[in-house]
């Protein structure tokens, strides 16, 4: 579909179509497990502080709702185009399968830079948003949860906004709310936790000893800053860290709470004195253990994927790395991958977690949520590894496989109506 037309959209669906060559999906069913069944485009004229009016553009696209609601993060961020945004929507449909949550994959957007923009511009933006999306949002039809450039306080004004309009409280319209709006503990992290937990586990499978093992994190927002801390605490090494403005290296080892203050206090790892500086681009060239793209899309390619130096590399990013790097990678024995719809799927599941506590009103300890996020990323992690290894494909391959074939077999038993 034109429409969706944009390098990530088509990144998406080259890689479900290599997986339904491998699971031999006729062609006439394809496009009916392809496409995203709504895209809701919308224009949000918002007030600025000046007085002036600005009117952004803002996306949500329901890739699918066979298994149940749809569920998907919602960013803020100045290039954020349809195209991309159904292309993570379709990727959190094979993710959710995978884990196998009653979810469909969604996403959203709001073409804006949320960094030039005031609190009362934001808030504005986002319940000026939420009031186009209410025809098409619902506890049991589409959940929001944080993504790039968003976070708790815009969750809490679209639980506000929403629940305003249909005359009661809806904690579960959203996920990764405030922990005192009926947000879980544990939801911030897990993400970076969960990313973490699966290098463990890669670790263990290839013999390599965390406690020795040097780490390179490119973007040090939420998940990139939790996957780092989170590894550290099990003894690896963090040798550089980047984000949008650049990065910081220091082969001995960087200081993490000291790195924290500087980022809290100048909003950027540029400038931290305790290493050198160093490009995004040298970052991902840089030799150590674990490799993790914790930043945009298309970060490794052609260009790059052959000189990559590490031994795991863990996608902590949606759609890290391209199809061509795919397939030069595909040809490194000397290098484990976590796929991106295995390896960061800890912030979906715990969001469901916390849409099912909403639901129940009945909340978990923080040490419950994580036991049972452990376990269930122990379950998917298992299940690809033995894909992978029985079916002689790669690990990425052995995950989409595993997520299409579940949302394919959901649409043949429920059958097309009418």
């Amino acid at each position: 579909m034109e429409v969706y037309d944009h390098p990530t959209f088509q990144m998406a669906c080259r890689q479900f179509d290599q997986a339904a060559n491998h699971l031999q999906i006729p062609e006439f069913e394809r496009p009916r497990l392809k496409f995203p069944k709504r895209a809701v485009i919308v224009s949000l004229p918002v007030t600025q502080e000046d007085g002036s009016t600005k009117v952004y553009s803002g996306f949500r696209v329901q890739h699918h709702l066979t298994l149940g609601a749809t569920k998907g993060g919602l960013r803020y961020h100045p290039e954020v185009t349809l195209g991309e945004v159904a292309a993570l929507a379709m990727w959190m449909s094979w993710k959710c399968a995978l884990a196998g949550l009653p979810y469909g994959g969604a996403k959203g957007g709001i073409a804006c830079d949320p960094h030039r923009m005031s609190r009362n511009e934001l808030e504005r933006l986002t319940r000026r948003f939420t009031e186009e999306m209410i025809p098409f949002i619902g506890p049991q039809v589409d959940i929001m949860a944080p993504d790039m450039g968003t976070d708790e306080q815009v969750m809490a004004w679209i639980m506000d906004t929403y629940s305003m309009q249909v005359g009661h409280t809806v904690p579960s319209i959203v996920t990764g709310k405030p922990v005192s709006l009926g947000g879980s503990l544990g939801r911030r992290e897990a993400t970076g936790r969960g990313v973490a937990y699966l290098v463990g586990r890669a670790a263990d499978t290839i013999g390599l000893d965390l406690k020795s093992a040097t780490a390179v994190i490119q973007g040090f927002g939420n998940v990139g800053s939790i996957t780092a801390q989170t590894l550290e605490s099990h003894g690896a090494k963090i040798i550089a860290v980047s984000d949008v403005s650049g990065g910081v290296i220091n082969r001995r080892g960087l200081d993490l709470q000291k790195l924290n203050r500087h980022v809290a206090e100048k909003r950027t790892v540029k400038g931290f004195t305790e290493g050198d500086a160093i490009s995004n681009e040298d970052l991902l060239l840089t030799p150590c253990d674990v490799l993790a793209p914790a930043a945009l899309e298309r970060q490794i390619t052609e260009k790059n994927a052959a000189r990559l130096q590490c031994r795991i590399l863990a996608e902590a990013a949606n759609g890290p790395t391209t199809p061509e790097a795919d397939a030069i990678l595909a040809e490194r024995k000397d290098l484990f991958i976590l796929p991106d719809v295995l390896c960061n799927a800890g912030g979906v599941i715990v969001s469901y977690f916390e849409w099912v506590q909403d639901l129940q009103s009945f909340f978990w300890s923080e040490n419950e949520v994580m036991q049972k996020l452990f376990h269930i990323l122990d379950g998917a992690f298992d299940r690809v590894l033995k894909n992978s290894r029985e079916r002689k494909i790669s690990m990425r391959m052995a995950a989409l496989c595993a997520g299409i074939q579940r949302v394919r077999e959901a649409k043949t038993i429920r059958g097309l109506f009418p």
